[in-house]
């Protein structure tokens, strides 16, 4: 009994600490059972006609498939790809999720899920089939509006995505591949992610299983609330590879808000060009270290201009809400409302100050540059030949060289520049004209990392360089 007696004791810890890890798991069974119902399934049919294929392949030949009459292939051809014959119409069909967010019949779900859709037929959880219309859609955002005519319906509850943290887990119910209702859990993997071509929302980065026909659906917390709308997933297969990305609840309501008042939605504008500030960028800029938004360009007449921007400005804080990544700027001004004010948090020349910005929006338009004809300079010190801009090109930018040539293995070369780019800027000053220029390089310390402003295919932007002493 002495020899058992430490083996039962040892046997007994080890189940206990089973039960207690398999207790620390979350319970999804009856958040599934109450949310799943509000979750809805979402087809859409595009209707298209099409020409024959004969006509077709004379279109993409540009209209120079020519056959004589006389040729044998030519009644061949006519055969097997149908001239004359009339045109086909197409459909096609796409599958998504959403969810029911008031009892009326108001569901919400992604663009692309509605995007160019002639008919939308919702599926609730009771089986029914449902006819809905968009009442708005916006594709910055990657949210549409529905609405279907029922009354009593389900709905969810709305959180608050900002107080989720990395690590916390989540839940997405949604129609995987026509799949009704498939729920999948996971992590939070990371917060604030910018994807290309979304500049305006920063995602929740999930390893939820998120799979085609997941679009639109619900991600919830613990407790039963939706916090994101699923959007997308990186994938190199087509499939769920482990990197989900949601569409924080905040951002998708304010849209909704949007959608629900006229259709459409408008964002703020400050009217900047920005680009993140790097380990290299940061020493030229004597920072501490590599945060914030780094202004490369201030568009003429904008929001920003009109509040006293400058190129080499770094944007600290927007509205109090620190600007850690070049990416978090832009979705925190697209929900500002058009003609409110907002304080934003520079710094300049080593020194903090707060502008103020009355947020406006549109875009800008950029213009071709040309080189007038004058002597070429040469600076050893670069490794750059430049000439002066024309006078067109002089008076869009109102400053500037044009690089020439860029001498190979230089610090120039070794810095990113290239023929066709525009100097601006030296160590944070203008260069006027091509005197100007020999002058600045001539004073230009060397051994550190000095920020280079140059104009590139219609925008502005901050290279680095490292001066050397080889004159």
């Amino acid at each position: 009994m002495l020899v058992r007696t430490p083996l039962l004791f040892l046997l007994v810890l080890l189940l206990s600490s089973l039960q207690l890890q398999a207790s620390s798991l979350p319970e999804f069974a009856d958040l599934v059972e109450e949310n799943g119902k509000a979750v809805v399934n979402i087809s859409t049919r595009q209707k298209s006609s099409s020409s024959n294929s004969w006509n077709k392949l004379k279109e993409e030949l540009g209209g120079e498939l020519q056959i004589p009459d006389d040729s044998p292939f030519n009644e061949l051809f006519k055969h097997f790809l149908g001239e004359g014959m009339p045109r086909q119409k197409q459909e096609s069909t796409s599958l998504g999720s959403g969810f029911i967010l008031s009892e009326d019949g108001f569901i919400i779900t992604n663009h692309h899920v509605v995007e160019g859709a002639d008919e939308i037929l919702v599926r609730l959880s009771d089986k029914r089939e449902l006819s809905a219309k968009v009442i708005g859609s916006d594709e910055f955002s990657d949210i549409a509006l529905l609405k279907v005519e029922a009354n009593d319906l389900p709905v969810v509850a709305i959180g608050n995505s900002d107080k989720l943290r990395v690590g916390d887990w989540v839940l997405a119910i949604g129609s995987p591949f026509g799949f009704d209702h498939s729920a999948t859990a996971g992590i939070v993997s990371a917060k604030g992610r910018s994807l290309p071509r979304a500049n305006y929302v920063s995602f929740i980065q999930t390893d939820v299983a998120i799979n085609p026909g997941n679009s639109g659906g619900p991600l919830f917390n613990l407790d039963g609330e939706v916090i994101g709308i699923n959007s997308q997933i990186y994938s190199r297969t087509g499939g769920f590879m482990g990197l989900s990305f949601s569409i924080p609840v905040e951002v998708a309501m304010d849209v909704v808000k949007q959608l629900k008042k006229s259709g459409t939605v408008s964002r703020g504008w400050l009217g900047v060009y920005i680009q993140e500030i790097t380990h290299e960028i940061a020493q030229s800029f004597n920072l501490d270290k590599p945060v914030g938004a780094l202004v490369s360009q201030v568009i003429e007449n904008s929001p920003a201009e009109k509040a006293g921007f400058k190129a080499g400005d770094v944007i600290l804080s927007f509205n109090r809400k620190p600007i850690l990544d070049s990416s978090d700027l832009p979705p925190l001004v697209g929900r500002v409302p058009v003609g409110s004010k907002a304080n934003v948090n520079i710094l300049r020349n080593d020194r903090k100050m707060i502008l103020v910005v009355k947020i406006e929006e549109l875009p800008s338009e950029s213009q071709p540059i040309a080189a007038a004809e004058t002597k070429p300079s040469s600076s050893n010190k670069m490794g750059v030949e430049v000439i002066d801009l024309d006078e067109d090109s002089m008076q869009a930018l109102g400053r500037g060289v044009l690089v020439r040539n860029v001498v190979p293995g230089s610090v120039a070369d070794q810095s990113g520049l290239v023929a066709g780019d525009v100097l601006l800027q030296l160590d944070r000053k203008n260069v006027k004209n091509v005197a100007d220029f020999r002058k600045k390089v001539a004073k230009l310390p060397t051994g550190r990392m000095i920020p280079v402003l140059v104009h590139r295919q219609g925008s502005d932007q901050f290279i680095v360089m490292k001066i050397t002493g080889n004159e």
